[in-house]
């Protein structure tokens, strides 16, 4: 079966908070990262999602050095909305 991976940037305009963070991240432009499995037995192409990650910058990595992070795109789209409106609750 083959993956099917998408990746978009997003950016925050504040600093944000993730569900399941421990520290809130600085503001900035973020990669987030799909991967998608095909659905099987369907008359059209259609996929499902299996993953979905940002990818953080490491606190005490190097320059480059990135942490990938399981998260919903609900906790994403929340966090934006938050980000747009000003908010900082988590």
């Amino acid at each position: 079966m083959s993956l099917r991976t998408t990746s978009k940037s997003i950016t925050f305009a504040r600093p944000f908070s993730l569900d399941g963070l421990d520290e809130t991240q600085p503001a900035g432009s973020y990669t987030v990262q799909t991967d998608e499995e095909p659905i099987e037995g369907l008359s059209f192409l259609a996929y499902h999602r299996v993953a979905t990650v940002i990818f953080l910058p490491l606190r005490h990595g190097g320059t480059g050095s990135f942490e990938a992070i399981p998260v919903t795109p609900e906790a994403l789209d929340a966090a934006l909305a938050r980000d747009a409106s000003g908010s900082h609750n988590a």
